[in-house]
């Protein structure tokens, strides 16, 4: 799905337009690009170069973006990333080359970015950094599509949508997944924990309002209801 909404595949059938281009269509596919970065599961996989400037920098020229020099910078410090400017890419840690393909994708500045399973290969640690980064390049005015299979992880979205046997099969707002809870069911989705707890609460007559589906929202709201 990752590589068919940013061109790097084309659909078998149908259409799949982003912003109006076909992505079937090989002479956008340079717009498109520019439109849309994705980052995959594995980050090795998406690093070239043995520096991570240069690691950066090579996309960029590809897609003809002027002054990459300090758009690069200024990515790597949005993530926290640039004391690493000039460090060598293969001793950087798991977590880290993540944030650098992610730094790398940013530094475009595309409309869109695609997180394909980011956190599969990144320890608990790095796991909180890519939710704190997902959240705040959001905050930024980013479109993110972010791919999971980690439950917990649908609760940063405002709208999450299901996929089967690749089909789409339902799609609802966050503040609505409440309301899901027997979907989920029917198609043996585990329901984040936090959501499964705020539901037999109010099975119990419990009835707390969520608006962001935060952890420490859910911990302080409980403490109020109990005292």
């Amino acid at each position: 799905m990752a590589k068919i909404i940013s061109g790097l595949e084309k659909p078998n059938k149908g259409q799949v337009l982003v912003d109006e281009i076909d992505t079937r269509n090989k002479k956008d596919f340079l717009e498109i690009r520019k439109k849309i970065g994705v980052v995959f599961q594995n980050p090795e996989n998406q690093i070239l170069f043995n520096n991570v400037f240069d690691d950066i920098a090579f996309t960029m020229k590809n897609l003809e973006i002027e002054n990459y020099e300090e758009k690069i910078e200024n990515s790597l410090k949005k993530l926290n990333m640039q004391e690493f400017l000039n460090s060598e890419s293969y001793d950087l840690s798991m977590g880290q080359k993540q944030r650098v393909t992610i730094a790398g994708v940013v530094a475009t500045n595309p409309k869109y970015i695609v997180l394909d399973e980011p956190t599969t290969m990144i320890d608990s640690e790095g796991k909180e950094e890519v939710y704190r980064l997902v959240k705040e390049l959001n905050k930024q005015g980013y479109t993110i599509i972010y791919i999971t299979n980690f439950i917990d992880e649908i609760l940063m979205a405002d709208k999450i949508v299901v996929i089967e046997d690749r089909k789409i099969i339902n799609t609802f707002a966050k503040g609505d997944i409440l309301n899901q809870i027997d979907f989920l069911k029917e198609h043996e989705i585990k329901i984040p924990y936090i959501v499964e707890l705020v539901y037999e609460l109010r099975n119990k007559g419990i009835d707390i309002e969520i608006e962001n589906w935060d952890k420490k929202e859910i911990l302080d709201k409980i403490v109020e209801v109990a005292k």
